[in-house]
């Protein structure tokens, strides 16, 4: 039997957690959740990556997932520093011989693996797939080069979908020298300095349960496709993502909900739809993992599209919502009063950046990273590529008329006075230009 350490990452809950249930194959069990100091710090595009919003959330999931280990003797040991180091010294001290963790796209989680790896060779490292609907034998994506959404949909309808595992009936001790009451009694290191804050969503499993059963109970999800482009309304979309994002819920266990409730109220374009909308989410989780770094470059998958130049007042008042664009400002008082906002909403503030202020799409997409509370790697980066022409978008980008827009989705003007009502800046100052680092 092994001694196993369990690297928490965006898996934080019992239900269908594949990560947890090889972990309970073992002689002892330590969970642990490593804090990063970066994630604080302004270390890419002059803005920390963890806001106040997500934050809150997480902290939140792990307060939950405390409360549900314990019921089976569990705990978490949290630690601060980076992965590969702290994981490392756990290792040799507790003697560790295997650790299990969730499969995750994101490059950085790929470089503490492979750090890790370096520093301790003799390790077993099991990664398992617990945050996508397909694991990594059975994506639809093709392996050697990118497909269009269309065609991933199709390939997507036509694979089988592993259903929910159960919880585990029982979780091994912690290892010896291991306190149970000591781990019990520890806050959750908070580096971030924040307040806290008000928030519509509440992070944990628990919560992600009660939020399930509140929307299926519900005939939303019957006329979601009508309603998903509005603007503002808590019933008029999912809100699944906060709490799929932090793997507080998990997506098969959404589907599985989701296919249930149609065979109880019938399945229409609206539930359909849904099912569309999760095929997004996991698109861009499979597309990230075949691209890479290039998730992050300035001119994409394909190395297209020019430079920028830099206007940094021009960022700062699309940041604050105070440009020339009434409907634009709204969005983004509205993420930053929340932490969350529409699609729709998302799509009108990223091709203003990209179009009318003509600045760097990948700042746009750091400050979203840091003010979203449902933020996934793949899909905010990969969506903000497919705006900026240098993604996945087969017509080569989006520009949207803010105009036509505001017409369509807010033609009485009520989401602008509800998020940003007053006077509007009339023009933009160019003088401010500067030339835009290359990366």
């Amino acid at each position: 039997m092994h001694k196993t350490l369990y690297w928490l990452t965006k898996d934080l809950r019992i239900d269908d957690n594949a990560a947890l249930l090889s972990a309970a194959k073992s002689e002892s069990l330590l969970c642990v959740y490593c804090i990063e100091p970066r994630w604080f710090s302004q270390y890419r595009y002059h803005t920390a990556s963890m806001g106040a919003h997500r934050w809150q959330f997480i902290r939140q999931c792990l307060a939950d997932l405390r409360v549900a280990l314990a019921s089976y003797g569990q705990e978490i040991l949290f630690v601060v520093g980076e992965p590969d180091r702290c994981l490392a010294e756990l290792v040799e001290r507790h003697a560790i011989d295997r650790v299990v963790c969730s499969f995750l796209p994101g490059t950085d989680e790929a470089a503490a693996l492979a750090g890790l790896a370096a520093r301790c060779p003799e390790l077993i490292i099991d990664t398992q797939d617990t945050y996508t609907l397909f694991d990594r034998d059975s994506s639809p994506l093709p392996k050697d080069r990118v497909v269009s959404y269309s065609k991933f949909r199709t390939l997507a309808e036509r694979t089988h979908t592993s259903l929910p595992v159960d919880s585990p009936t029982s979780l091994p001790p912690l290892p010896p020298g291991i306190s149970f009451a000591d781990l019990r009694k520890a806050e959750i290191p908070d580096l971030s300095g924040y307040e806290a804050r008000e928030s519509d969503f509440e992070g944990g499993e628990s919560a992600a349960k009660r939020h399930l059963k509140t929307y299926f109970g519900s005939t939303h999800a019957s006329s979601y496709k009508k309603t998903r482009n509005e603007l503002d309304g808590w019933e008029t979309s999912s809100k699944f993502s906060p709490w799929l994002n932090s793997g507080s819920l998990s997506v098969r266990r959404a589907l599985a909900t989701l296919r249930s409730y149609e065979q109880s109220a019938g399945a229409n374009d609206s539930t359909y739809w849904l099912y569309v909308e999760l095929l997004w989410r996991e698109y861009f989780q499979w597309i990230a993992v075949q691209i890479g770094p290039k998730l992050f470059s300035l001119r994409g998958i394909n190395s297209c599209g020019g430079f920028k130049c830099f206007y940094p007042e021009r960022f700062e008042k699309w940041c604050q919502g105070t440009t020339p664009y009434p409907l634009v400002n709204a969005c983004m008082k509205q993420l930053k009063a929340t932490g969350y906002l529409s699609n729709r909403g998302r799509q009108i503030a990223a091709s203003c950046l990209v179009n009318e202020l003509e600045i760097d799409w990948r700042y746009g997409a750091a400050w979203f990273e840091h003010q979203l509370c449902d933020y996934d790697v793949a899909s905010n980066w990969g969506n903000w590529q497919y705006i900026a022409g240098v993604g996945v978008d087969p017509r080569g980008g989006r520009h949207f008329n803010l105009q036509k827009q505001t017409e369509t989705y807010d033609p009485a003007g009520s989401y602008v006075a509800r998020w940003s009502p007053g006077p509007v800046l009339q023009t933009l100052d160019t003088r401010d230009a500067a030339d835009w680092p290359i990366g």
